[in-house]
This record gives structure tokens, sequence and C-alpha cells, in this order.
């Protein structure tokens, strides 16, 4: 599934006021951390999940990982911030239209 700019938009608006809901520790994407993730996107749709590292590219790999064993679509990452959506079996979130 992809989404148009208009849907990220409206992604995006909604997880401005969320807090993070997972952040990553020291031992950095555990089996624990990744069924967590995968556990609160199933029940919120959007989330927000803190990866406090500074190196830069292996921020980008942790936040690309995150994405693709949750099965979810990257909406946004700013700084050490990546905002993920998966719509859920009982639609809790209504995209608009592409």
């Amino acid at each position: 599934m992809t989404l148009s700019n208009k849907q990220k938009q409206y992604l995006k608006g909604l997880a401005h006021p969320l807090k993070p809901i997972v952040q990553l520790g020291n031992n950095g994407l555990t089996e624990g951390v990744m069924a967590e993730i995968e556990g609160a996107i199933n029940h919120h749709e959007l989330i927000k999940v803190k990866v406090p590292t500074d190196d830069k590219e292996e921020k980008s790999l942790i936040m690309d990982a995150i994405v693709r064993e949750a099965g979810a679509i990257k909406v946004q990452a700013i700084g050490h911030t990546l905002v993920i959506y998966k719509p859920s079996d009982e639609k809790k979130i209504e995209l608009p239209r592409k």
C-alpha cells in the first residue's frame, strides 16, 4: 500500500500531538521492542517511535527495519522520531481520498 501526498499530510497532522509510544533502549531493536511496536501499531494504527542514536546511518537502518518488520508505512522521520502507519481491520483512521 502506498499513500498519496495528501494522505501523508493528513497522517502527519494526526501524528503531531502524539507522544512516542515506544522508545528504543541501549540494546537497540530487539525482539521484545519489535513485539511492542507491532502491538501498539495494531491497536493505534498510527504511532511514533523514538530511535535515540547519533549515528545517522544506524538510525536510518533501524527505522527501515522497523517499517519492514512491522509491515507498516513510513509517514515521516524527523530527528530521532519515526511516524509509522498500518491500517487495522477496524479502520480507526479514515484516510482522505487520493
